[in-house]
């Protein structure tokens, strides 16, 4: 894909949603990593049921810490597993308040430190709680990134990587946001939804969708 392609397809996106956001609920950094690792394998309308019981009982690593990890269960069972993150999130409560003061680090290495708290989520943090203009890649990124050929990859670090050297940097803090909202809403794992698709005739994708459903 040519840069002035991939910059038509960042333009339409942005005109489409100036100013986009994660679906995840949350009023503090502390509350949406907690949510990012309730989320993996899970979708956000659960996760955001499960925080809506959960972070006005316990909205900081203090108040979850002290609820352990049987007092957490109850308000997160309703989540794939939520065994292991119970765990996972009891032992992060327990860091941010022994290491960090209760505060969310700011740096990638102190995010992956933390217990459930891979590369991914620690992109998720520094883009939508801090700022930093880092792309995240999930399921839905690395699949709209190969199949519209905007960044080519077949892993999804490699993704990441080329989205991050070929997306021009007034795009970079947004590109996260916007291709997963494209990929779980338009650019569907088993149907994408090529006719109501406004990059469609920018998309390299060999296997567009018709009207019918049919592929073309």
């Amino acid at each position: 894909m040519n840069p002035a392609k991939r910059i038509a397809i960042y333009s339409r996106l942005r005109e489409q949603n100036p100013h986009p956001d994660t679906e995840l609920k949350y009023e503090s950094p502390f509350q949406l990593l907690i949510a990012v690792i309730l989320s993996a394998q899970a979708t956000d309308v659960g996760v955001n049921k499960a925080t809506a019981r959960l972070f006005p009982a316990a909205p900081t690593p203090q108040q979850i810490l002290a609820l352990g990890v049987e007092g957490l269960k109850p308000y997160i069972k309703t989540i794939g597993l939520f065994n292991s993150k119970a765990e996972n999130i009891i032992k992060t409560c327990r860091i941010l308040v022994e290491r960090h003061g209760g505060e969310v680090p700011r740096t990638r290495e102190g995010l992956e430190a933390l217990p459930g708290v891979g590369r991914k989520t620690a992109n998720v943090i520094l883009n939508t709680a801090f700022g930093e203009p880092v792309i995240a890649v999930d399921t839905h990124i690395f699949r709209v990134a190969n199949r519209t050929r905007i960044a080519v990859g077949k892993s999804p670090l490699e993704v990441e990587t080329r989205l991050t050297r070929l997306t021009p940097e007034e795009f970079r803090k947004d590109a996260h946001h916007w291709l997963i909202l494209h990929g779980r809403y338009v650019c569907k794992a088993r149907r994408p939804e090529c006719p109501e698709c406004i990059i469609a005739d920018l998309c390299e994708y060999r296997f567009k969708t018709a009207a019918s459903g049919a592929p073309r």
